[in-house]
C-alpha cells in the first residue's frame, strides 16, 4: 500500500519528466545516496571493500560505459578489457610522469585518452556492423594487450613487466598505496560513481542518447530523419570508452596498486563487462548497476557457500559458477532479453496495483 501515485501530483513539464516521477522512488534514492555517503564509510572495512565494494563501483563505471556503445548506441563491442587497459596505463603514466598532480585528474585525463583510442577503433562501425564489428573490436582487444606487453615505454621499463601505483593522496588523505585507508578508497570511487551515473543519466535522455537510439533501432531510418551517423556512432564509442577509461584507471589505482596487462585486462574481463549488462539490461542505467552487483557477488555468494559451508574445492566451486553465469545469460536472452532491469520495473508495476489483478 506504500508504492502508490495517489496525491503525487504534476504541476510542470520538468516534474512528469524527471527520472524518479514517483514520490516513493525519489524518497528510496535520496536514502541510497545518504546511506553510501553518511553511513558505509563509517562501517566498511578491508574485507568488504576489496570483495565487493570497490569491485562493484568500478565494474558499474565500466558496465554504463558498454551500455551507451551496446544498450543505446547499439554497437557490439568485445573490447572493453583493451580499454580498460588504456585508462590503466594512461593513469599510470600520468601518475609517475607529473608527481604533483591531484590523481583525481589524473582518473579523468585517462578517460580521456582512453576516450581517444576509443573514437580511432570505432571508426570501422561506419562500415561494419553486428558480427562483423563485434571481430574488429575483438582485434582491438588484443592488439591493445600486445601493445602494451611489447613496448616497455608503457611500463617505465621495468624488469617484470608490471605497473604498480605509486601512492598519491587527495586533501592530505591516501587514495592510493598500502597506508590507504578503507573508507577513502571507497568515497573516492562512490564519487566516480555518482557523477558518471548523473552523466550518463542526463547524455541518455537528451540529444545524444536519442541520437544513439535511433542509430541502434535502425540507422538507415535515422539517417533518413537527419541523424549523422557518423557523429552519433563515433560519438558513443567516444563517451563510452571515456567511462570505460576511468573504470581501468581506477581498477589499477584504487583497486589493485598493481597490474599485469595481459592477466588483469585479457578477454575475460571483456567478457565479464559484457555479462554485466546482458544480465542486468541492456540500455537501462539501474540495469548496468543491478548487473555489476549481480557478477561481483555471485562469485563470493559461491564461494561461502560452497567453499566455506559445504566444504567443495576452490576449482569446482569456480566451474559451477561458470555454469551458472552461462545459464542465466542463455535465460536472459531467451525469456527476458532486458535483463534484471525489466524484471525489477515488472516487479515496481505488480506493487503499485495490488491487490488489484494486473
Amino acid at each position: 500500500m506504500l508504492y502508490r501515485e495517489a496525491g503525487d501530483f504534476k504541476t510542470s513539464y520538468s516534474d512528469d519528466s524527471q527520472t524518479f516521477p514517483i514520490r516513493f522512488d525519489r524518497v528510496a534514492y535520496y536514502i541510497v545516496i545518504g546511506v553510501a555517503f553518511l553511513v558505509v564509510p563509517f562501517v566498511v572495512n578491508d574485507y568488504w571493500l576489496n570483495a565487493i565494494l570497490l569491485p562493484f563501483l568500478i565494474y558499474a563505471i565500466a558496465a554504463l560505459g558498454l551500455n551507451i556503445l551496446t544498450g543505446y548506441g547499439g554497437q557490439v563491442s568485445l573490447g572493453t578489457g583493451g580499454f580498460m587497459a588504456v585508462g590503466a596505463y594512461a593513469c599510470y603514466k600520468l601518475m609517475t610522469a607529473f608527481p604533483d598532480v591531484n590523481i583525481f585528474f589524473h582518473v579523468i585525463i585517462a578517460g580521456g585518452i582512453t576516450a581517444l583510442v576509443g573514437l580511432l577503433f570505432g571508426l570501422p562501425s561506419l562500415r561494419i556492423k553486428g558480427f562483423y564489428l563485434a571481430v574488429a573490436t575483438l582485434a582491438a582487444q588484443f592488439f591493445l594487450v600486445w601493445l602494451f606487453n611489447r613496448v616497455p615505454w608503457f611500463y617505465n621499463y621495468s624488469a617484470s613487466g608490471q605497473i604498480s601505483a605509486p601512492e598519491r593522496s587527495v586533501f592530505g588523505i591516501n587514495i592510493t598505496g598500502p597506508e590507504t585507508e578503507a573508507w577513502a578508497a571507497y568515497l573516492f570511487c562512490l564519487v566516480f560513481v555518482f557523477v558518471s551515473a548523473w552523466v550518463v543519466r542526463n547524455l541518455t535522455r537528451g540529444a545524444a542518447g536519442r541520437k544513439w537510439m535511433a542509430i541502434r533501432d535502425m540507422d538507415i531510418a535515422a539517417e533518413i530523419i537527419g541523424v549523422n551517423p557518423l557523429r552519433a556512432k563515433l560519438s558513443a564509442f567516444a563517451v563510452s570508452s571515456f567511462f570505460v577509461g576511468i573504470a581501468g584507471a581506477l581498477f589499477f589505482a584504487v583497486y589493485l596498486g598493481a597490474v599485469e596487462v595481459g592477466e588483469v585486462f585479457g578477454i575475460q574481463k571483456s567478457f565479464l563487462v559484457l555479462f554485466m549488462i546482458i544480465i542486468g539490461g541492456l540500455g537501462s542505467i539501474f540495469g548496468s548497476f543491478a548487473g555489476a552487483a549481480f557478477m561481483v557477488l555471485l562469485p563470493v555468494l559461491l564461494k561461502n557457500v560452497l567453499v566455506g559451508g559445504l566444504g567443495w574445492a576452490t576449482d569446482l566451486a569456480a566451474h559451477l559458477e561458470f555454469m551458472v553465469v552461462g545459464g542465466l545469460i542463455l535465460f536472459f536472452l531467451i525469456v527476458e532479453p532486458h535483463g534484471l532491469a525489466a524484471l525489477w520495473k515488472v516487479a515496481k508495476e505488480k506493487l503499485r496495483l495490488w491487490p488489484f489483478p494486473h
